[in-house]
């Protein structure tokens, strides 16, 4: 019995449907190649001296592989609906090519037009940072977006844009050159075959390269992964699309909350635990090699312990090669007095504010775990955390925010770690500031009002130099002209980062008055002073490795002098609990802590993602570590395996600890992913 299929079942048909495929495949290769081409020239200011023209072809050649995949994600996700109703539905086929391809068009046009402020901001493409975003203040990002982004112009532009790009697609999708020539040529049945098969190949060639990334196999796939191949950062993350590099941060944001981004067994951390403490790995427990005795006071019992975590307060400014320009001025005053002591060679817990405070907090590194939301934190406070034991030294704890109590649940965290009181903006009435908190004048008053006689340890963070920027500091007496003067002629026409200067100079102010404050009324304190992380805005678009991320640690108070923090001593947050321990705390006093003090033994640091020493700089996930000297001579030499043991200890014990409890038990990973 002969069957006859319905003319949209004929090969003729199928080929329509694919080739529109094809052409969609196509379109979005040279999309994406395109958005890269023009990232690249738009920011080409962030290319690193070195890279020439070779390194950009590189980067463009590498980048339109990986591209070859997304290319083929996007495609099929208008192609299979399509093909679908074209058999079943076919009056809808073209509804649908039109309809899908316009929301992906509008996607990844926004996305793009987002791409640009996200890497002046963090120097990368997309992050995990979007995900951290899920936790913090929404409607502040969202204030942020409008006042400094300018988000509704962008967003009109990107679909502007999107509009654009769909005009092209529907034409090039309606453009069939020679192809009712063909259908009226009678080929031979050979001819015929053998073009179908062709035609076939390419549809399977097309598949491989969208399935591997611009290859033919698994060996040589081009994936986020392996596809930064250039010497320089920027092009490196250029390489990568929108959608890749959301892909990224989703897949590093899920091994995070998996908590299987670190791969220690329990020997492991035992081991590195015990090499830490110095002692034998002889105990199951693992607070044994957290616990520290201190030494012996070094200073009078202060009244009042402050801890200033000041927002995106980087080490940079206080450096001799920029004291010409006047936005320090504040610190650099501080640092010349008789009691204060530095260490330029400091590093923040992470990339954000949250990882400061968990920081200082808890005393955990940043190790693949959200502290602020985990259950596990809102049990009981850490063995580590630092309200509990400044509280055994007869200090009442407080936590003063600019910012409201809800984001990243702070209030909820910190009060559960132990803080006796938990104070923000909805503490301090209707004063100026932005949607991410008062000004920092503002809080620091409330802070010097809200202090008494008794005993306090206060950890503060503020927040004005922050995005929006929108203190308006030339009225409060920044010089802006004088500024631009001394900056470099690249940089006199860059408004943006002058704005960025000029809250970094308001902090810097208002914090040197807050001390003089203090020292004023209660001149036995002792306060401590970090930004919570840098690497926010630079003058150089390509700094260095120590000039990007480096923070400031400032000590000062009565009893404190130069030479009081070792001549060679570096340092991460987790550091500053016990070198306060170090301090204050009598002779004989236990503490636990990850960390080590700065006046004793600490001269090296350690973080997500680097480590310092005092002479070098270099990333932690290298194999072997290669050190960058801080003043740009010839890198020095480390003991690599020393370095590797103290990161891998800092990191596994902070991993570890919070999240699974004081026993080492292998037990307890069964089943995790």
């Amino acid at each position: 019995m002969k069957i006859d299929f319905p003319a949209r079942l004929s090969w003729e048909s199928f080929h329509t449907v694919m080739m529109k495929g094809l052409k969609v495949y196509a379109f979005y290769l040279a999309v994406l190649s395109l958005f890269r081409l023009f990232f690249i020239f738009i920011l080409q200011g962030y290319l690193g001296p070195a890279s020439g023209t070779d390194d950009i072809l590189l980067a463009l050649w590498r980048g339109s592989r990986l591209s070859m995949q997304t290319a083929g994600a996007l495609a099929l996700v208008s192609l299979v609906p399509s093909l679908f109703l074209h058999y079943l539905i076919p009056k809808l086929e073209m509804l649908s090519w039109r309809v899908l391809n316009g929301l992906l068009l509008s996607v990844l046009s926004i996305l793009y037009v987002a791409s640009f402020p996200f890497y002046r901001q963090f120097r990368m493409n997309f992050n995990q940072m979007i995900f951290n975003g899920a936790n913090d203040d929404i409607y502040a990002l969202f204030i942020t977006m409008i006042q400094q982004y300018w988000l509704p112009v962008r967003l009109a532009g990107a679909l502007l844009l999107a509009y654009g790009l769909w005009r092209l697609l529907m034409a090039w999708l309606s453009w069939t050159p020679g192809e009712n020539f063909l259908r009226s040529v009678r080929l031979p049945l050979a001819l015929r075959l053998v073009g179908r098969l062709a035609f076939l190949a390419v549809v399977y060639l097309a598949a491989l390269l969208g399935i591997f990334g611009g290859s033919l196999g698994w060996q040589t796939a081009v994936d986020w992964e392996n596809a930064g191949v250039t010497k320089d950062e920027f092009l490196n993350e250029a390489i990568l699309d929108n959608p890749q590099a959301i892909y990224r941060a989703w897949n590093l944001n899920h091994r995070m909350l998996a908590c299987n981004g670190l791969d220690f067994t329990v020997e492991d951390i035992r081991n590195l635990a015990a090499t830490l403490s110095g002692r034998q790995p002889d105990s199951d427990n693992l607070d044994v090699y957290l616990q520290k005795t201190a030494g012996g006071a070094q200073l009078e019992r202060p009244s009042h312990v402050f801890v200033i975590l000041s927002e995106s307060f980087a080490n940079w400014p206080l450096l001799d090669k920029y004291q010409n320009i006047p936005i320090s001025q504040g610190m650099r005053a501080l640092l010349a007095e008789e009691d204060s002591d530095y260490c330029p060679t400091f590093l923040p817990n992470g990339a954000s504010t949250v990882s400061a405070v968990t920081g200082v907090v808890t005393g955990f590194a940043d190790a693949n775990l959200y502290l602020t939301t985990m259950p596990e934190s809102f049990k009981e406070p850490y063995v580590t955390s630092s309200a509990p034991q400044m509280e055994k030294l007869g200090y009442t704890t407080n936590f003063w925010y600019a910012g409201p109590a809800t984001w990243e649940r702070i209030g909820a965290f910190t009060q559960a770690q132990g803080f006796d009181h938990f104070y923000s903006r909805g503490d301090f009435g209707d004063v100026p500031g932005s949607v991410w908190g008062c000004e920092d004048e503002y809080l620091y008053e409330h802070v010097l009002n809200g202090l008494s006689d008794a005993p306090s340890f206060n950890v503060i963070l503020n927040a004005s130099n922050h995005s929006p920027y929108d203190v308006d500091v030339e009225a409060k007496g920044f010089d802006k002209e004088a500024v631009r003067a001394t900056l470099p002629p690249e940089a006199q026409q860059d408004e943006e980062l002058l704005r960025e200067l000029g809250h970094y100079w308001y902090a810097d102010r208002e914090l040197a008055k807050f001390v003089k404050a203090i020292k004023a009324k209660y001149p036995d304190s002792l306060i401590v002073i970090v930004g919570d992380h840098g690497d926010r805005y630079n003058i150089d678009k390509t700094p260095s490795t120590y000039e990007r991320y480096g923070i400031p640690f400032i000590i000062t108070g009565k009893g404190i002098h130069k030479g009081t923090l070792l001549p060679d001593s570096a340092g991460s947050q987790i550091d500053i609990m016990p070198t306060i321990f170090e301090l204050i705390a009598p002779k004989g006093f236990h503490y636990m802590s990850v960390g080590s003090s700065l006046t004793t033994v600490n001269r090296r640091g350690v973080n997500y993602g680097f480590w310092i020493t005092r002479q070098a700089i270099g990333k932690a996930d290298t194999v072997p570590l290669m050190p960058e000297s801080l003043n740009g001579g010839e890198a020095p030499v480390i003991d690599d395996q020393v370095m590797q043991d103290y990161i891998n200890a800092v990191r596994s014990i902070s991993w570890w600890r919070p999240k699974y409890g004081a026993v080492l038990d292998a037990s307890l990973l069964e089943g995790r992913e």
